[in-house]
């Protein structure tokens, strides 16, 4: 076989992958959102049955906010170690997709709860939300990019 034949056949089966390969890439990024959202509503859950947060839609102090920011920060993070782990490639590339959703998703939360009053808390928490999401993914993806190979280290 010439490197012209070799070449072609690698190209074919390559097309042949490239659905099953994008379907991987969105299936990883989805994952990943949704262990955030469930370890994120879930600890909200807990802490609200436990007492600890008051009843839902009632004011929270300044500390018990700096709480919800704290594990939404390392839910953040597990979310982008889970997508870099289910990537087919790139793995942080692939958590910073998820980043850039939890920057949307955060800036959706400032404008929908900008005005609504103490119980929806105060005007920093959704700010530092969407300053927090990229990073946060972004470190996921590195944890995990260091764990594959040393050459994927530098993809950062």
């Amino acid at each position: 076989m010439t490197d012209t034949e070799a070449l072609r056949n690698k190209n074919e089966g390559s097309k042949a992958q490239r659905p099953r390969r994008i379907l991987r890439r969105i299936g990883a990024v989805l994952a990943g959102l949704f262990v955030v959202v469930i370890l994120d509503t879930g600890i909200d859950v807990i802490l609200h049955a436990t007492g600890i947060y008051p009843p839902w839609f009632k004011p929270m102090s300044t500390p018990l906010w700096l709480l919800a920011i704290g594990y939404r920060m390392v839910d953040g993070v597990i979310g982008g170690y889970i997508v870099a782990r289910l990537a087919p490639d790139r793995p942080v590339q692939h958590a910073l997709v998820l980043g850039v959703i939890g920057v949307v998703l955060s800036i959706a939360g400032v404008v929908a709860t900008w005005n609504r009053g103490p119980e929806f808390g105060p005007r920093w928490y959704p700010l530092a939300l969407v300053v927090v999401a990229l990073p946060c993914a972004w470190l996921g993806g590195w944890l995990r990019a260091r764990q594959i190979s040393p050459v994927q280290n530098r993809e950062w």
